[in-house]
């Protein structure tokens, strides 16, 4: 049997707020950071998820905004926003002792590399999450769809005795888990589905069903996923060839009426993800020497609503 670990969850959102309950319902000690009403709601009346795995109802051991009221844990899991990373990186000094693992969850490509800057690279595991959930209220999660996984593993090295620790874990969670042996492919592959999802779904304003039904759109899909190949090629990173079929294939299977975080935040007039989605391919494309139109001119066509959402007057 598995000794219970001592977790911190940052953000108790879509991604931090469903991990974070699953594990804490497998007998762990697990804290939240938050902030604001989702703060006021987990203190208040707890954390509710709602899934076709099985709904729940759970008082975190610790809700707090100050990770020092924590002290170090076992395994940070970092669920904020791709945007938020930097922000709440110093922050996280406190949770870290000398075994802790920081594990980031963040669509995109570049929170690992962020944390390293601020933690150094000893903590930090390269990770990635598949889900498709949104809060619905605060303290409330709906689990919509896709079976909720995730994968972490070494950044440069071989799986190690704590990626195989924190595998247990998120097994007795009833979490799916891969550790492969290059966490940066992975990490790629999931962006390689999600930036371009989420642009067109942005750009359209359709789910999932709609827009991979239509030919235009789908074209700008499939473009949009071969830049991201060229990209990683150019930083090093070598995709499986058939990694664009694949991932089609995927999407088709995926529930209809699904959208993706980025998508709803910007048709929302939320802040969101999209430079470190669309943005980050045009951004990294320059830096390796690689074109990306198609990239550039779904970051150029949302890049006015992120503007608006992130205007004082919002």
């Amino acid at each position: 049997m598995l000794a219970a670990m001592r977790i911190a969850v940052i953000g108790a959102g879509a991604v931090g707020g469903y991990f974070g309950g699953r594990l804490a319902e497998a007998a762990n000690q697990v804290a939240f950071v938050a902030r604001g009403r989702t703060l006021d709601a987990l203190r208040t009346a707890g954390l509710r998820l709602e899934s076709p795995k099985g709904d729940a109802r759970l008082r975190p051991w610790i809700s707090t905004d100050d990770p020092a009221e924590i002290g170090p844990v076992d395994l940070v899991v970092l669920g904020v926003k791709a945007w938020q990373v930097p922000e709440v990186a110093p922050s996280l000094r406190a949770l870290v002792g000398d075994a802790t693992c920081v594990l980031p969850l963040q669509n995109g490509v570049e929170a690992a590399g962020q944390l390293i800057a601020v933690l150094g690279p000893g903590p930090v595991l390269g990770g990635l999450c598949k889900i498709i959930s949104m809060q619905v209220a605060p303290g409330h999660i709906r689990h919509l769809g896709v079976e909720p996984s995730v994968d972490f593993g070494e950044i440069g090295r071989p799986p190690s005795e704590r990626v195989r620790r924190l595998r247990g874990a998120f097994e007795s969670a009833g979490v799916g888990v891969r550790t492969p042996d290059d966490i940066q492919v992975a990490i790629w592959e999931k962006f390689l589905f999600i930036c371009p999802v989420s642009g067109v779904g942005a750009l359209t304003g359709r789910p999932i069903g709609e827009f991979r039904a239509d030919p235009e759109a789908r074209a700008m899909l499939e473009a949009a996923m071969g830049e991201v190949v060229a990209v990683a090629a150019g930083h090093g990173v070598g995709l499986r060839r058939d990694i664009v079929a694949r991932t089609l294939r995927f999407l088709d299977g995926l529930p209809p009426e699904g959208t993706a975080s980025m998508q709803r935040d910007i048709l929302e007039g939320r802040p969101s993800e999209l430079e470190s989605q669309s943005g980050a391919v045009v951004r990294l494309g320059r830096e390796a020497g690689v074109p990306t139109p198609v990239n550039l001119q779904i970051y150029e066509r949302l890049l006015p609503l992120e503007e608006r959402s992130r205007s004082p007057r919002s």
